[in-house]
């Protein structure tokens, strides 16, 4: 071992983590593994959380988090990594949180990606993105998303991904009451949902549906490039809406606020419970975002 490198007053790696929205998103049929096939159109936004990263002997990590260590994505990540690689390596991670948990927004899902992405340049492992990609896939199905940050469409679990590009920012007022949503109770909702919909010579019909939600994403994605908002708006959908609205009515009340309000369109990201309106300029999301004064919310561009 090079003990002069172990030596070296290394600066802390800094990094900041993005938290995504769903553009749409359609839960297709449960798989035996437990998890659910979806397919969605999935963008980076600019909301962060911070991860510092610095050399020690253990795997320590700082937050103001109220949650074990062996329940936070970054430090299970900074876990399997570490076993992964095979090294007795550890390190001092400090999270400053701004995405809100429990919103629909990936926090946790960003942070364990960016812990993978961190740990493996601090420790000089050279593991390439793909091999990252699959560690992240057996923490959370949305971890392998932020290694194709800005903008991707995701199949499977969320780890088939479809990375695209894109030179359009919009500009967002995401508004998060203060209930949070699981992600688990959601999808069992939808899972009776699927349950209901009865058996037999459905398969066919079921496959349609996929190919058209599919072809609706892939229609919503041609719209964003060409700035269409209108199209967009007829066409975006969350599978999950309807289930977390009917629990938490407030879901719709924020919804149709920011419609009211001027609000070009208006979507719950993820399994919620933030909800998000896109706006035609910052100035006019920033004015009124004062009427959600009494919830959390912030006026985010998406990346390009």
């Amino acid at each position: 071992m090079n003990s002069s490198s172990s030596s070296t007053n290394h600066s802390p790696l800094v990094l900041k983590a993005p938290a995504k929205i769903n553009w749409s998103l359609y839960v297709l049929n449960k798989r035996d593994d437990g998890y659910h096939n979806i397919v969605s159109l999935m963008h980076c936004i600019g909301l962060y959380d911070m991860l510092t990263f610095e050399p020690s002997d253990t795997i320590e990590l700082v937050s103001d988090m109220d949650l074990p260590d062996n329940q936070n994505l970054v430090y299970k990540a900074a876990v399997k990594l570490r076993s992964y690689a095979g090294t007795k390596m550890g390190a001092r991670i400090t999270l400053k949180k701004e995405i809100p948990s429990g919103a629909g927004l990936g926090g946790g899902s960003s942070d364990a990606a960016y812990t993978l992405i961190g740990l493996n340049k601090l420790w000089g492992l050279g593991l390439d993105a793909g091999e990252l990609k699959d560690m992240g896939s057996g923490l959370g199905a949305d971890v392998p998303f932020f290694f194709d940050c800005p903008i991707a469409i995701a199949e499977g679990k969320g780890e088939i991904l479809m990375p695209l590009s894109i030179s359009v920012p919009y500009t967002l007022l995401v508004v998060k009451p203060s209930i949070s949503v699981s992600t688990a109770w959601a999808y069992e909702k939808i899972g009776e949902r699927l349950v209901g919909q009865g058996a037999g010579q459905k398969g066919r019909l079921e496959l349609t549906k996929t190919g058209d939600k599919i072809n609706n994403i892939k229609l919503i994605y041609d719209a964003l490039k060409e700035g269409d908002t209108s199209f967009l708006k007829a066409k975006l959908h969350n599978d999950f809406e309807d289930a977390v609205k009917r629990k938490y009515p407030v879901i719709g009340f924020i919804k149709e606020e920011l419609l009211n309000a001027g609000a070009l369109l208006s979507i719950m990201s993820g399994s919620g419970s933030a909800v998000f309106g896109l706006f035609e300029d910052r100035d006019k999301a920033i004015s009124v975002s004062s009427r959600f004064s009494s919830y959390w919310n912030r006026v985010v561009e998406t990346l390009v």
